[in-house]
């Protein structure tokens, strides 16, 4: 993926929310060559200060910390708008701003139903701002490097997805469970949102296409395991992408959960061979590794140098705005991942399998 980065102007942004995931992305909006943070917000009375002052306490003085959410939004010096906020707050916050004339990247998942997608994206067509689901992995060029190695033809047509992603759930992160699915909470909506978005990106992809369109599935039959608060701890699943043009079955299998280590990789298999993603979430200093191997016997491990995907996709953002460029992730894409992840949901609510449209 390659984008252009504005060498003098600045995109100013705000934060809503002292989410734990300011960690990442604030200190990636100050590095951005074309960002700069001047103001976060939190609802918790000086939870923005005591945020910025940890992760950035040289620019304590230069940002601005609100303890009111609303006041952040009508900032005259704020243009864009990153809302980490909970997952089912995410529309709610999101149409407050840009009804505002706030740009707005969306923490994934965008929202917790397709009828909130949608109302997102209306209200950004009607106040003609730029609004993005904020799956930073995408950024990472070792994801353009899988779609170059597929479109290559090396490891044929794709016909298998399986995709893993998982964490051990900590004490201090208790939140993301304490109410149900239903409401936003559990597995399915934290960490699912990766899951089902490498799986139908990656069945897109084409031996000789280099434009991906995203392959969506036509049916789901998951299972989980619920909390107390029926929140899901793990959940598995396949997702059914419906038949090749030759007639073969093409598959999705996901797997997430909150009892089991750190992980999360996909592997792409095809009828020549197959190549791996070894780890979606990286740190900026990791060296992550893509593996393949085919059928005649080859097999390579390519590595590649450290890069901040939260980085890269602040720049990317800011500059979709600051030189009027459409976003590369669309309201399409987020739709139809919402889509799909509410099908899993119903499938395991039902305990069957469950068609979508």
């Amino acid at each position: 993926m390659t984008q252009t980065v504005t060498e003098h102007r600045k995109l100013r942004w705000g934060i809503l929310g002292a989410a734990r995931v300011n960690e990442r992305l604030l200190p990636a909006i100050i590095e951005a060559q074309n960002a700069q943070l001047v103001a976060i917000a939190s609802r918790r009375p000086g939870a923005a200060k005591a945020t910025l002052e940890k992760y950035a306490p040289c620019y304590a003085s230069e940002v601005q910390c609100y303890d009111d959410m609303d006041a952040l939004i009508h900032d005259a010096n704020v243009e864009a708008i990153y809302c980490p906020m909970a997952n089912e707050e995410h529309a709610e916050w999101a149409i407050k701003a840009i009804n505002a004339g706030k740009h707005v990247l969306i923490e994934k998942p965008m929202a917790t139903t397709l009828q909130d997608v949608e109302a997102i994206e209306a209200a950004a067509l009607s106040n003609k701002v730029k609004v993005m689901e904020g799956f930073m992995y995408r950024f990472h060029p070792q994801h353009a490097r899988i779609q170059e190695i597929v479109a290559s033809g090396l490891i044929g047509d794709v016909l298998s997805v399986r995709a893993s992603y998982s964490f051990l759930m900590r004490q201090a992160r208790m939140y993301r469970i304490n109410r149900s699915m239903a409401n936003g909470g559990g597995a399915m909506w934290d960490i699912g949102p990766y899951a089902i978005h490498s799986l139908r990106w990656a069945m897109g992809l084409c031996a000789g296409l280099t434009q991906v369109q995203p392959l969506e599935p036509i049916s789901v039959l998951a299972h989980a395991k619920l909390n107390e608060h029926g929140a899901d701890i793990v959940t598995s699943g396949v997702l059914d992408f419906g038949v090749d043009t030759e007639g073969r079955a093409r598959f999705g299998h996901f797997d997430i959960s909150f009892e089991r280590s750190r992980k999360s990789e996909y592997e792409i298999i095809g009828t020549k061979g197959w190549v791996k993603c070894h780890a979606a979430w990286v740190f900026q200093n990791d060296v992550p590794v893509v593996s393949w191997s085919t059928e005649d016997g080859k097999y390579a491990e390519e590595r590649f140098a450290p890069s901040n995907h939260f980085n890269l996709e602040i720049e990317h953002f800011s500059d979709c705005v600051l030189n009027q460029k459409p976003t590369h992730l669309t309201f399409a894409d987020a739709k139809a991942n919402c889509k799909a992840i509410e099908a899993v949901l119903a499938s395991v609510a039902s305990q069957c399998l469950f068609k979508l449209d």
